[in-house]
Parts: structure tokens; C-alpha cells; sequence
């Protein structure tokens, strides 16, 4: 099964949309489809902050994932954060977010980036194996804390 990465774009909304849509429902996440919609089309239109990739074949996507970018003077430069990773429940434990996971940090390296960040539910153990498989680590002493503005 193909885990290529394609740089989504603005004809893509209405199927990265619903990805979006069928994530934040299983996540339990609150949003609108308005406020979705006005989140995701200034990635897909190409904004330096951050891009959508869709997960396999184009036209017919797995999943997706979203990653933003920062400046961290302590990792020395341009970092990113993985915002949203999804992949369809039927096609789960196929190893394909591992391969994303895998392929994903080295074109992002490439690239100039130099730290890559995400964040996970406590509780979330099997997410947290996936992570820590693809050598993403916990930083024992920081934990991510947030503002709603």
C-alpha cells in the first residue's frame, strides 16, 4: 500500500476536509466545518506557517498530516510541529503512519528543519508506541502547556 506524501493543494479541500472532519470526530475535537474550512485553505493555498500532505494516492487519500513551522533558537533554527496526523480506521495497522512517520522527518531535514514536535494524549498508549518507534521522545522536563487567545 502506497504511504507517499503529496503537497496537498486548494482543489484538495473537499477531501482534506473531510479527513479533518472524520478526525476531529473520533478525537472528540469541537470545530464547525466554517472554521475548519478557514484553517485549513491558507495551507493549502501555500502559506509559510505550514502544509497539508495527503497520505497515498491523491485522488483517494489513506490520511493526512499537517505540519507547522516555528523558530526554536534552542534546536538552532526552523522547527516544525506535527499539528494532525490521521490515517482511515480501515486501513490502520498497516504500518503506514510509521513509514509517514519515518519518511516524513528526513524530506522535512532536507529541507532545513531541524527539530520536528508533537504532541499526544497521556493515555493514548498505542499512539505513544507508534511515536517512540519512529524515534520521537518525550521531553521529560517540559510538557506542552496552551492559551487559547
Amino acid at each position: 500500500m502506497s504511504t507517499a506524501l503529496h503537497l496537498a493543494r486548494p482543489e484538495d479541500l473537499d477531501r482534506v476536509l473531510a479527513l479533518v472532519t472524520a478526525f476531529h470526530a473520533e478525537e472528540g475535537l469541537v470545530s464547525t466545518d466554517e472554521d475548519r474550512r478557514a484553517a485549513l485553505i491558507p495551507l493549502l493555498e501555500g502559506i509559510p506557517h505550514g502544509c497539508i500532505y495527503l497520505i497515498g494516492p491523491a485522488r483517494a487519500p489513506l490520511g493526512y498530516v499537517i505540519v507547522t513551522f516555528g523558530w526554536s533558537v534552542e534546536f538552532g533554527g526552523m522547527d516544525g510541529f506535527i499539528d494532525e496526523i490521521f490515517i482511515r480506521r480501515a486501513v490502520r495497522g498497516r504500518g503506514i503512519a510509521g513509514n509517514v512517520l519515518f519518511e516524513l522527518p528526513k524530506a522535512l531535514a532536507a529541507a532545513g528543519l531541524k527539530a520536528l514536535h508533537l504532541e499526544v494524549d497521556r493515555d493514548n498508549d498505542p499512539a505513544k508506541r507508534l511515536y517512540e518507534r519512529a524515534k520521537f521522545k518525550p521531553r521529560e522536563r517540559y510538557i506542552l502547556m496552551s492559551k487559547k487567545l
